[in-house]
């Protein structure tokens, strides 16, 4: 496994991932301003707003760690399953650092929590039920995406191979 080339692979996921919801929260604020929102915010389709979120969320995650799969596996050249599952374990690295980080030092600086944003209206149990599913979700589907995308990285260098290197009749 090339360290190098799976942290700029997660880089590059990270990077598509950020690109990817700014676009699809413009799209989704466009279209939202576009249709009649109701008052009361307890009328609103939460199980609807819910599973489709998740399911934004987690094709939003496969794109993202499938583009720095193939990058990992590009710029490594062998071992392509490797390579994904590199930029997948820099991704949890980091997670993880983020996690300490705040816990450390989020009670003195209030990290973590953002006051004076408006509070959603919606049952604790729901969000918890379809966060937690989400969350698993996210961490299985970004692991095949960068594998599957570090394969395609690798196999790119395959084709070259066969080409420049068999010879010729």
């Amino acid at each position: 496994m090339k360290f190098g080339a799976c942290f700029f692979g997660w880089l590059t996921a990270t990077g598509t991932i950020v690109l990817l919801t700014a676009l699809l929260t413009a799209v989704g604020a466009g279209v939202g301003l576009g249709r009649e929102i109701p008052a009361d915010p307890a009328a609103a389709p939460v199980d609807k707003i819910g599973v489709v979120g998740a399911i934004v969320v987690l094709v939003t995650i496969f794109v993202g760690y499938l583009a720095g799969g193939y990058v990992a596996g590009r710029m490594a050249r062998f071992n392509g399953a490797k390579q994904g599952f590199g930029v997948w374990l820099w991704a949890i690295v980091a997670a993880v650092v983020i996690a300490i980080v705040s816990l450390l030092v989020g009670a003195q600086y209030n990290f973590g929590t953002v006051s004076g944003l408006p509070r959603m209206p919606i049952d604790r149990g729901y969000l918890s039920v379809v966060g937690i599913i989400t969350a698993v979700l996210v961490v299985v589907v970004a692991l095949v995406g960068a594998v599957l995308g570090g394969l395609s990285g690798m196999r790119f260098h395959r084709r070259i191979d066969r080409a420049t290197h068999e010879p010729s009749h």
